[in-house]
């Protein structure tokens, strides 16, 4: 892979730099090869680009690949019908056409869009679709110089690394700026806004210093993007390997102000033990903590959403419940529970699903309950309630309450962490002698309509869970035992009425 870039010969570590992309290309050299005879077969241009060139360079690059052509849409469906394993055109009004090649599990995904010219009326973001002629033009409107550099694909497989806005030189700076000026840039679509903070926790980047600028003075222009995409970019943010450095340049910027700004009011929140600047910076420490007791981080297996966005939210419930106690102290008692139904507002307004919804609520509901426990005061029934109030939820519960000690006491630290291991422990020994995942009654519906001689009801299910609760209580009865509280709470009742 050759360097056409205008300036003068390639210094030693870009030259380095390049033969490291030449091997991740080179993986894919079958595939590569095959594309670029396919176009150059029918006088097409064909390149590499984007974030597949960027990802390339820094030996991250994984299976989805992206390319542009002169070729149009309707023009790549019928050279690659033949020979893709699977196609897409669920973007083709876009002019991009999708395709799938290799078996299922071991499939290169491509993304082949025809060069662009598009025109923004900067109000509404929605471009005027309209295709180009040459790549020059396409580098020049994408998003960030780092995204626009390019490798021409032949029969012979990758050829010539093109660089016309110096995005190479911006990669080994880690340094994110724009092709053409910020503004203009972010005014085409303000969603680049959002995508910087994303780089920054993805790539370990930093902004220059004009995109900065822009990125304050344009904030609130992030408005214009539906709350789909910004929650697609939040959680690629949230899912980088540093998190917390992407969120920071949000709150920091203003963005966070339009897309979370529950997070940056936390800042006006100082922590009742003073032991951080802010509840602000409090929450980023529970993020890293979380991060580092998935077993991992980064974009992968172990990366955990569900844990990230529960770890940031948890105490956004402490500026609204903030009080001066007389003794000079500050309290934020129940945060948790206005903290759920910030946490519930928020994602519904970015259009989350109702299972992530109800997954980080009931985390950030559920994040203080553990408090108290060393104190001697739990009986069984209340680590079976701890459990069974988690659900399927309980290990990422005692992550979060794992990662929310962050006292500098170390003493105190360590203390935490044992009473924990304690709890942990009993509900290891309950999990073994009960079935604390799926706690229910010890007789079910049917079983309950033959004792009590009544049909399916609230009756019913008033009787289930009233025996649920005793359940909880008292653990595991035997089938007569059940029968006999069944029968005295029915009685007592006489019968409950519906």
């Amino acid at each position: 892979m050759s360097d056409r870039r205008q300036d003068s010969a390639p210094s030693e570590d870009v030259a380095t730099l390049l033969a490291a992309a030449q091997v991740s290309l080179n993986r894919h050299g079958e595939v590569l090869r095959a594309l670029g005879g396919i176009f150059a077969d029918n006088g097409h241009e064909l390149y590499l680009v984007g974030g597949s060139v960027r990802d390339a360079l820094l030996g991250r690059l994984g299976s989805d690949l992206d390319f542009t052509t002169d070729a149009h849409p309707e023009q790549m469906q019928r050279l690659l019908r033949g020979w893709a394993d699977a196609l897409w055109d669920t973007g083709i009004e876009f002019g991009t056409v999708g395709v799938g090649k290799g078996p299922p599990g071991n499939q290169d995904r491509l993304e082949l869009t025809t060069f662009r010219a598009d025109a923004y009326d900067q109000v509404s973001r929605k471009p005027e679709v309209s295709f180009g002629n040459n790549l020059a033009d396409d580098l020049l409107r994408r998003d960030f110089t780092v995204n626009a550099m390019a490798v021409r694909i032949t029969p012979e497989g990758p050829a010539e690394f093109l660089d016309p806005v110096d995005g190479l030189a911006a990669l080994r700076a880690g340094v994110l700026d724009t092709p053409s000026a910020p503004e203009v840039s972010f005014g085409d679509d303000p969603l680049r806004m959002l995508r910087a903070a994303r780089f920054v926790s993805q790539l370990g980047f930093t902004v220059a210093p004009r995109v900065r600028r822009a990125l304050e003075e344009m904030a609130p222009q992030l408005g214009r993007v539906a709350a789909e995409r910004v929650a697609a970019e939040l959680d690629k943010l949230l899912l980088g390997p540093d998190p917390v450095a992407g969120v920071d340049l949000m709150v920091q910027t203003g963005l966070g102000e339009v897309v979370l700004p529950e997070v940056g009011a936390m800042r006006m929140a100082i922590d009742e033990h003073h032991q951080h600047k802010d509840v602000y910076q409090h929450s980023l420490t529970v993020l890293r903590q979380a991060i580092e007791l998935e077993g991992g981080s980064g974009v992968g297996s172990s990366a955990d959403l569900v844990l990230r966005w529960a770890a940031l939210l948890h105490d956004i419930g402490k500026p609204a419940t903030r009080r001066h106690e007389p003794d000079g102290g500050v309290s934020f008692h129940h945060h948790e529970v206005v903290g759920a139904k910030m946490t519930r507002q928020r994602m519904r307004a970015l259009r989350y699903s109702k299972q992530m919804v109800d997954d980080v609520s009931q985390l950030v509901y559920l994040h203080l309950r553990f408090h108290g426990y060393g104190e001697g005061r739990w009986t069984d029934s209340a680590v079976r309630r701890y459990v069974t109030d988690a659900g399927p939820l309980v290990d990422r519960l005692h992550k979060l309450v794992r990662a929310d000690c962050t006292t500098r006491n170390k003493r105190r630290a360590a203390r935490l962490q044992v009473t924990y291991d304690d709890l942990e422990h009993r509900i290891e020994v309950l999990a073994a002698q009960e079935d604390l995942a799926r706690v229910r009654p010890d007789l079910d519906g049917n079983e309950i309509m033959r004792i009590l001689d009544i049909p399916a009801g609230p009756q019913v299910g008033r009787a289930w869970n009233h025996l649920k609760e005793l359940r909880l209580d008292r653990g595991p009865l035997s089938h007569d035992e059940a029968v006999e509280e069944l029968l005295t709470w029915w009685n007592e009742n006489d019968p409950p009425r519906v």
